[in-house]
């Protein structure tokens, strides 16, 4: 049996309500204009910035909390219940949790953007409140799971980074008043660290076990992969992290070797699914996700090139915009032309009783225009960090919020076909 067919069986009797995961998914369409937007701002400060305040403190957040941890949240409750085959006990916690974070994050960006301080700590609490509401239903969903025990890991490994990030994060909050840290900038980073390659990245390492191969409709991958991946991806973290702290070059650069095992391990599983995959013509969605991956390689080796102090212009603001933005970013966005139409197919045939066609639904125009945009923000965006060109940035990222906007029409045209289907039923 394909992964498609064993991953679906049963699926309709554990979806969520559409409004649950669609309210994430939009949002986090809606989070990306934001943070472009606010790096077209931020732009003169970009190539050089190492912390502190400002509007490129506040297009981080509005990118990683706003957007990845968003489409994070909704995808997990969807897609973890159907994975682990434990339907969610209740949702109304899931709505709950998006009232905190989504909210919370504007607080938050605006606090950051201004040096508001009451926004910083009331921002904090909310997302701090709903990330707890997350890690619970996670939690309790990966507890009771009878299956899929490589997915499970790297589920509870993210968990693990997500205590990990949510503590520091505060930790660096209050520090803006209370000056508590005597290295807040390895602090820091070691947050970064936690949220993007532990958090945001064992999820979509584990998740990528199931959905690639059900995209492109292979057998189920070799468990030793995932295993692997899973391994070698903790021990880089852990070392990396420790090296950080204690300030140690060595630690870190030990640590680079079982992240390059684990990003190997990655592309082995799906070279594999590419390989025994039934369904060869894949669309845009895949030129994203093809390329993300290779973003996933630039930034490891921009990493170890800034830890063996190389001469880098524009070093860690680079290495920060190519792993979030060109990697998770890039990732995820091709990744939800995938799962929206997906799911609201699913809706929709469970609403009219005949399945719906994922051509009805997708609005393929303005996801052109976003691929066009995207790729051309990450170039012109990471020439002006390298030459220190306010104007590439700019351009860039006027360039992204175009794309984003594009994105989030392609986000709204599924929603209201969705919701014209399930009312013609």
């Amino acid at each position: 049996m394909s992964m498609a067919g064993s991953f679906l069986g049963g699926a309709k009797n554990r979806l969520l309500p559409a409004s649950v995961p669609f309210r994430f998914f939009l949002a986090a369409s809606g989070f990306q204009v934001l943070a472009w937007a606010m790096l077209f701002v931020g732009a003169p400060d970009l190539a050089g910035y190492a912390g502190g305040t400002g509007p490129v403190l506040a297009a981080i957040h509005l990118l990683t909390l706003g957007v990845l941890v968003l489409c994070a949240m909704g995808a997990s409750y969807q897609l973890l219940p159907v994975v682990t085959r434990r339907p969610m006990a209740r949702t109304w916690p899931a709505r709950l949790s998006f009232w905190f974070v989504a909210p919370g994050t504007l607080l938050l960006a605006y606090g950051m953007a201004n040096a508001a301080l009451p926004a910083l700590f009331s921002g904090g609490g909310l997302v701090s409140a709903g990330l707890l509401v997350f890690a619970i239903l996670t939690g309790n969903n990966l507890w009771r799971a009878g299956n899929m025990a490589v997915v499970a890991a790297h589920g509870w490994g993210a968990l693990v980074a997500l205590a990990g990030f949510v503590a520091i994060g505060v930790l660096l909050i209050a520090d803006f008043q209370f000056g508590l840290l005597t290295e807040r900038r390895e602090m820091a980073l070691v947050h970064m660290i936690l949220a993007s390659f532990g958090f945001m990245g064992l999820l979509v390492l584990g998740l990528s076990q199931v959905l690639i191969p059900m995209f492109v409709l292979s057998r189920g991958l070799p468990a030793r992969l995932g295993w692997a991946q899973l391994a070698t991806g903790i021990a880089a973290l852990g070392l990396v992290g420790a090296g950080v702290l204690m300030q140690n070059p060595g630690l870190m650069i030990a640590g680079f070797v079982p992240g390059i095992g684990a990003v190997i391990a990655h592309f082995a599983a799906m070279r594999t699914a590419f390989r025994t995959g039934m369904r060869k013509r894949l669309g845009l969605s895949f030129i994203l996700i093809r390329a993300s991956w290779r973003f996933l390689g630039l930034g490891l080796l921009i990493g170890l090139a800034l830890v063996l102090g190389l001469a880098l212009p524009g070093g860690p603001a680079l290495f920060g915009f190519v792993v979030l933005a060109g990697w998770l970013l890039t990732f995820l966005t091709g990744i939800l032309q995938r799962i929206m139409p997906f799911l609201a197919s699913m809706h929709a045939s469970g609403h009219a009783g005949v399945p719906a066609l994922l051509s009805d639904l997708t609005a393929e125009f303005p996801l052109r225009i976003h691929a066009v945009c995207h790729f051309a923000a990450l170039t012109l965006v990471m020439a002006g960090i390298v030459f220190d060109l306010t104007l590439s940035i700019r351009i860039g990222a006027a360039l992204g919020t175009l794309g984003a906007l594009a994105f989030l029409t392609f986000a709204i045209i599924l929603v209201v076909r969705l919701w014209a289907l399930s009312n013609r039923a």
